[in-house]
């Protein structure tokens, strides 16, 4: 009887093990992700670079994982005209644009994507 019992918890432990696992494949185990799957990626229609003449570097606080770059350049990509690329390990965004856009228009997106803009610096026009 009491063989029995420990091979109960055993394939208990088993299976909460497994079961953690393949949640963590599925969703991520990352800082913001850890308990919802990452955000679907927003894709830009017209990814020819030749069509987005204004580059801009974003220096962004709060960003820790592959979930937060995603959201941020969600936030971004979302708008008509953008095409953003996150670099966690630099905490920047390179973003692309058609036209000249306005610190405040992205220190607004940034904040809507749960992050602080910290600087904004055009890299040509």
């Amino acid at each position: 009887m009491g063989n029995i019992i420990v091979y109960i918890i055993l394939i208990a432990v088993i299976g909460i093990a497994v079961y953690g696992t393949v949640k963590r494949i599925r969703h991520g185990s990352s800082c913001c992700g850890e308990r919802e799957a990452a955000p679907k990626k927003i894709r830009v229609s017209d990814r020819n670079k030749k069509n987005y003449p204004y580059t801009y570097e974003l220096k962004v606080d709060g960003m820790h994982c592959s979930n937060c770059a995603r959201r941020i350049e969600n936030g971004f990509n979302a708008n008509d005209g953008m095409w953003a690329t996150a670099d966690i390990s630099q905490k920047s965004v390179r973003l692309l644009t058609k036209r000249p856009v306005e610190e405040s228009n992205c220190r607004q997106i940034t904040s809507d994507s749960g992050y602080t803009l910290i600087s904004f610096k055009e890299i040509n026009s």
